[in-house]
């Protein structure tokens, strides 16, 4: 199984989300999940391929050449590929993984989890979108999710596609189990 992490290329300001990207990495080794993710080697990017390369793990790294350009890829992982953009990049990070996990991050990492969401909802695939919501740190996000199914923007099985959860254990288990709903048209 490869999965998708879309998280911080900056370490935050609690060590807690370095100590759990360090942890996801060797959850991911230790249970033979291959990595894909945005081919950085800074921040919490750089800290879960680390991990994984670390415990004997797979990692697909997939950076635009922009970034690559600024020293920013991560040479010691299994595979990196060098697209020509942010755009080239999601739809090959979307293409190899077989679930997706937003972990803390900034405006880039919701958007790549938004955008692999929408596809979801709009059937271009049947693959499993979680929030790893280690420290609260999805709360106040999912309130502002759950007023757009109240205010008639959203519909309640969109939000209930989505796996929320800070157990890695208990988020295998649902990506494994995860049935798509239906397709929105």
């Amino acid at each position: 199984m490869r999965i998708a992490v879309f998280c911080g290329s900056s370490a935050g300001n609690n060590e807690i989300y370095i100590e759990e990207i360090k942890a996801l990495g060797e959850f991911f080794a230790k249970n033979d999940i291959e990595l894909v993710y945005g081919g950085g080697k800074v921040g919490l990017m750089g800290a879960v391929a680390n991990s994984v390369m670390q415990n004997g793990g797979k990692v697909y790294g997939v950076i635009p050449e922009k970034l690559q350009e600024k020293e920013l890829a991560h040479t010691g992982i299994t595979k990196l590929k060098v697209v020509k953009d942010m755009h080239e990049r999601k739809a090959e990070m979307a293409a190899n993984a077989d679930a997706f996990i937003a972990f803390a991050g900034g405006a880039g990492t919701l958007e790549e989890i938004f955008e692999v969401w929408t596809w979801a909802q709009l059937g271009f695939h049947s693959k499993p979108c979680v929030f790893f919501n280690i420290n609260g740190f999805y709360d106040s996000l999912f309130d502002m999710i759950n007023n757009m199914v109240k205010e008639g923007f959203l519909k309640e099985e969109y939000v209930n596609m989505l796996i929320k959860t800070d157990d890695k254990k208990q988020m295998l288990k649902a990506i494994k189990n995860y049935k798509s709903p239906n397709q929105k048209w």
